[in-house]
């Protein structure tokens, strides 16, 4: 009856969950209203919300994956309350399916990895472009199943063609080599980097929030200063309605319009695209 479906997104700050689960509402509300942090959760501006169900679903090492929830635009009988155990049990046994699951996942992601010669750039050992769409395409489904979020960085290396007209292609190699070992010390072990292009390079930064991608994005560039090598670096987070594909696209323009930037002499600082 919320109209609510595969694919709607609706703000998590929005929620009575995130209240739920900082502490500040029951697990049960037969009458939400009566409940001042579920009276004042903007998702009742949205939405017709007389009684709550929620529990916390955790993944094994007790960080939060989500919830499971239930509302009504009726207020309930008080005794709804009653059946706070079995619902409880519901959701430890959903928690346990979930991290059996996500095991599953990551020694798929390893498995993935060790088979991947042809998936390889010969000169830096980073994936090609066939292994980067492939792993955007698993991880894709991932995202999908699990939610989880994502971010994309795209890097254009600036002086390549100068190096390889000035000092010769094994100057080139070198640069391309030296940028490869950069993002290999930037990046977490999760993460996936490619070399795409010529000069380009892709990562994509795994279960990564908006923090942890600027963060990485920082490491990145930090690294290329340390060692000489100059770039344009533009990244864009992984939104349900875009999935990988267009997150990767994101990136790549917001990566071009810091480059033209750098060409026109003026500040390279971008909102993150998403």
């Amino acid at each position: 009856g919320y109209g609510v479906r595969e694919g709607s997104v609706l703000k998590w700050s929005d929620s009575f969950c995130s209240r739920m689960v900082r502490g500040e509402g029951p697990n049960v509300a037969p009458d939400s209203a009566s409940i001042q942090a579920y009276a004042e959760a903007p998702i009742g501006r949205q939405m017709d919300i007389k009684s709550y169900i929620g529990f916390p679903i955790q993944r094994a090492d007790g960080t939060l994956f989500g919830t499971i929830c239930a509302i009504d635009p009726q207020a309930q009988p008080s005794a709804l309350a009653d059946n706070i155990d079995i619902m409880t049990m519901v959701a430890d046994l959903l928690a346990r399916l979930l991290n059996s699951e996500l095991e599953v996942a990551s020694a798929k992601r390893q498995l993935e990895r060790m088979v991947d010669k042809a998936r390889r750039d010969a000169l830096t050992s980073l994936y090609n472009r066939q292994g980067w769409m492939e792993f955007l395409e698993l991880e894709e489904a991932r995202c999908r199943r699990f939610g989880n979020p994502a971010c994309i960085i795209a890097i254009d290396l600036d002086d390549l063609k100068k190096v390889n007209d000035k000092s010769g292609h094994v100057a080139g190699d070198s640069l391309l080599v030296g940028a490869a070992q950069a993002l290999r010390s930037a990046v977490r072990n999760v993460d996936i980097i490619a070399r795409t292009g010529g000069d380009e390079f892709m990562v994509l930064c795994i279960e990564c929030d908006e923090e942890q991608g600027a963060l990485v994005r920082a490491r990145i560039e930090a690294a290329f200063h340390d060692r000489g090598i100059s770039a344009s670096i533009g990244h864009a987070m992984r939104r349900p309605e875009n999935g990988l594909y267009l997150t990767s696209h994101l990136a790549d323009q917001n990566m071009y319009e810091v480059k033209k930037q750098r060409k026109d002499g003026g500040a390279i600082s971008l909102p993150m695209a998403s």
